[in-house]
């Protein structure tokens, strides 16, 4: 899952970025509003983290624009502010979740994976295309009666396929989703998961769900169960 991290202290940011992504999080930071804005516009975040006291916008304000997108992110406001009335003006621009600082950064990942089990308006939590299920809330994914073992970076590529079953997806749409701005589009890193997944979702024997197509990206679609 993607995650922005709105942190104005360069070394909190880097120690939670480092530890979100050894957790198996991709991370991009903003240390400004503004700097969080332009990303949110570009990116599709699954959780904002977002503190309060930034050296441009407030955090109240980024909130509101975040929650003016057309897909807003769930969002855990995290600031030294532990005032109740702080938390009740962030709950009620729509803050999913309140983490008063100095936090743990187990705590954080924490707090992460229980938004994450929520899902977000309008998002149904299970997919399923033809006999393939995934259970976004239980991490966990089937075809028929068989388990099918995913790494973290696996998952998130066949959400965003499943979520988009029968259209064709670039490279660029699956590393918006599955990748953070650290990406090199001139890789062939997703190409390699497509591979894998392949080899996951079509078992031998089993109608081909996965397909390349040829210069333009990969389509995942219903087959006979």
């Amino acid at each position: 899952m993607r995650v922005l991290v709105v942190e104005d202290d360069p070394r909190l940011a880097d120690l939670a970025g480092q530890y979100l992504e050894r957790h198996g999080f991709a991370v991009d930071l903003a240390g400004e509003g503004t700097r969080a804005l332009q990303l949110a516009a570009l990116n599709a975040y699954d959780v904002v983290v977002l503190d309060l006291m930034l050296p441009d916008l407030d955090g109240f304000a980024v909130a509101r624009h975040l929650r003016a997108l057309p897909s807003p992110p769930r969002l855990l406001m995290a600031t030294a502010r532990d005032a109740v009335e702080d938390r009740i003006a962030g709950l009620d621009l729509g803050a999913d979740d309140y983490l008063v600082k100095p936090y743990a950064l187990a705590e954080l990942v924490a707090r992460l994976r229980a938004l994450l089990r929520r899902p977000a308006a309008g998002l149904d939590p299970v997919l399923a295309v033809g006999p393939l299920a995934l259970d976004t809330a239980a991490r966990a994914a089937r075809r028929g009666g068989r388990a099918i073992a995913l790494t973290t970076k696996e998952f998130a590529v066949l959400e965003a396929l499943m979520r988009h079953a029968g259209e064709v997806l670039t490279r660029e749409h699956l590393a918006a989703h599955a990748w953070d701005d650290n990406y090199d589009p001139a890789s062939n890193v997703i190409d390699v998961y497509i591979a894998r997944l392949r080899r996951k979702v079509d078992a031998p024997g089993e109608p081909p769900m996965l397909e390349t197509i040829r210069g333009a990206g990969y389509r995942l679609s219903a087959a006979p169960s």
